[in-house]
């Protein structure tokens, strides 16, 4: 198989892989159905422990009119809090509810288990392969985070 076939297919595989891991883990713990961009956001802010919406936008490469959206969703729903800044009064910073970082932590817990069923019912070389991936994957990660940057 070529670089640009492997390309493809793993293209191909990324978004389905990504919203069954969702749906599972929502359905094993009956969790609200956050969009993945929601759920994206409360990374960041956990991750920060609180930040700017324009440090979210560049951390996420979104538009700041995006995180706006999303950060009004979010408030409404309690998700986020918002509140001013120490050092700019005209700057608003972001943080998670603790609501929010215990609805991660369930599906943190929920995609590690629903992944890790998947995981052991696949053949034993499928699991070996598997293994053997997340060393490259992660590279690829940070390559695609480093020419994001650039």
């Amino acid at each position: 198989m070529s670089d640009a076939d492997t390309a493809m297919e793993f293209g191909r595989l990324l978004g389905p892989l990504r919203r069954a891991v969702l749906r599972r883990t929502r359905t094993a713990e009956d969790l609200p159905d956050l969009p993945e961009a929601q759920i994206e956001l409360l990374r960041v802010l956990a991750a920060a422990g609180s930040a700017t919406p324009r440090e979210v936008a560049e951390r996420l490469r979104v538009a700041p009119s995006t995180v706006s959206n999303l950060v009004r969703v979010m408030t409404a729903t309690a998700l986020v809090e918002r509140g001013p800044s120490g050092t700019d009064l005209r700057t608003v910073r972001l943080a998670p509810s603790p609501r929010a970082l215990e609805l991660l932590n369930q599906y943190d817990r929920a995609s590690t288990g629903a992944l890790r069923e998947a995981v052991e019912a696949l053949r034993p070389q499928s699991r070996d392969a598997l293994r053997a991936a997340i060393p490259a994957i992660a590279e690829l990660l940070a390559e695609m985070e480093y020419k994001a940057s650039s």
